[in-house]
């Protein structure tokens, strides 16, 4: 199964040309690295103002053609400090490009836990840091953004040379390319106007603070990364399940959920907001560990 890591594009990425040549059209590559260029500096002002970024290409080489881009932070006369930069821009560019590149199936699952998102179609894994996920989800509207990543895209489209594109960590081939048919319907997806409902289904942990013990539309209450929603329950097996007394429930016990989350879009600032949710299907329960007194004979 091919794993397309994330994390390792914070610091710099490899762009890989397929083809059969192994040199690119110079307006190709141009065209190329100043969409991917305005992307990232699009991404930078919202996620480290206060700093400037540039994007520098560090080598060029060959199999079939690589361009090697490292991303420079400089502090701008300001109030902020360093501590406040977030070096996740190529991360997020790249993470917003594989996302859609597997968008458009429809066996695409999303695992969502502390640390990380997991992305999953057919043999496919893309391993999104939680932190990169969450700075893409900031910036994934914005105008420049999205038309930065598009020209980029478009312009390897057009050239009939190359037969896959693909980014990776270093100078190996990268794990997964996308194939010359997508590249199309990938600009039409990332230049289109932007959905003002969308619907997002994550599998993820729920903790229940209060539960509806019966078959209805009425909403349980839960913490979910420690903020509290209401959502149904829609699962029937799992309604089977706990009148079959196959399994007990109490508050704080932790479901295990694949969640559906009603979005919302917020035309003043480009960012989707959660609306409603519902739980799908439960997956899996698990009890609240219950604390157990110490006799005097255990002392």
């Amino acid at each position: 199964m091919p794993t397309i890591d994330v994390g390792k594009f914070e610091d710099s990425f490899t762009l890989h040309f397929g083809g059969d040549y192994s040199r690119i059209n110079a307006y190709t590559l141009a065209t190329t690295l100043v969409g991917i260029a305005d992307a990232a500096k699009a991404a930078n002002a919202t996620l480290n103002p206060g700093f400037e970024i540039e994007v520098v290409v560090e080598s060029l080489g060959q199999g079939s053609f690589r361009a090697t881009l490292r991303t420079v932070y400089a502090e701008a006369e300001n109030i902020f400090s360093k501590e406040s930069l977030r070096n996740v821009v190529l991360a997020v560019v790249a993470s917003f490009i594989y996302q859609h590149t597997l968008a458009p199936e429809s066996d695409v699952i999303v695992n969502v836990t502390g640390d990380e998102v997991v992305v999953t179609q057919g043999d496919t894994r893309v391993v999104i840091p939680r932190h990169v996920h969450e700075a893409t989800q900031e910036v994934e509207n914005i105008p420049s953004f999205r038309r930065g990543i598009g020209d980029a895209i478009r312009s390897v489209e057009i050239d009939e040379a190359i037969d896959n594109f693909g980014i990776a960590a270093g100078t190996a081939p990268p794990d997964f390319t996308i194939p010359r048919e997508r590249l199309g319907t990938l600009t039409q997806e990332i230049a289109a106007p932007r959905s003002l409902e969308r619907d997002v289904v994550e599998i993820t942990d729920l903790q229940i603070t209060r539960a509806i013990l019966e078959r209805s539309n009425k909403r349980w209450q839960f913490v979910w990364n420690g903020v509290r929603i209401s959502a149904p329950v829609l699962d029937q097996s799992f309604y089977n399940d706990f009148f079959d007394h196959t399994i007990t429930l109490a508050p704080g016990d932790v479901l295990r959920v694949r969640l559906k989350i009603k979005q919302k879009l917020n035309e003043d600032i480009g960012i989707y907001i959660n609306e409603s949710y519902e739980v799908l299907e439960v997956m899996d329960h698990f009890p609240r560990p219950k604390q157990t007194l110490l006799s005097r004979s255990d002392v």
